[in-house]
């Protein structure tokens, strides 16, 4: 995606629907080329911790990366439709995912 609006709306659209609050966000669109649109960097700061994406349109890549705290509740299902939100949106042709539980005690 090269529309930062559009991209805004798809976000933010993804973290209501995986009940995370969203509390700050910022969406930047880096120059491209006469041929191309420049990709998108966009972050949703959540009361969670926070959502980024970055777009890049001359490989057809995107990446995000969700990060959740699990401070007085466990919300890792939340982080993960997030993620699938947001996959079923792209419909990338690949993904390559990695998740991390950070912060666990034994």
């Amino acid at each position: 995606m090269t529309d930062p609006h559009a991209l805004r709306s798809l976000c933010l659209g993804a973290v209501r629907d995986a009940v995370l609050q969203p509390v700050g966000e910022l969406f930047h669109t880096f120059p491209g080329s006469h041929e191309q649109a420049g990709g998108v960097t966009g972050v949703v700061l959540l009361a969670e911790s926070h959502l980024a994406v970055h777009t890049w349109p001359e490989l057809n890549a995107v990446t995000l990366d969700v990060y959740v705290c699990n401070f007085g509740a466990d919300n890792t299902y939340k982080a993960h439709a997030l993620i699938d939100l947001l996959l079923a949106a792209f419909q990338p042709t690949q993904v390559e995912r990695h998740a991390l539980e950070r912060g666990r005690t034994p």
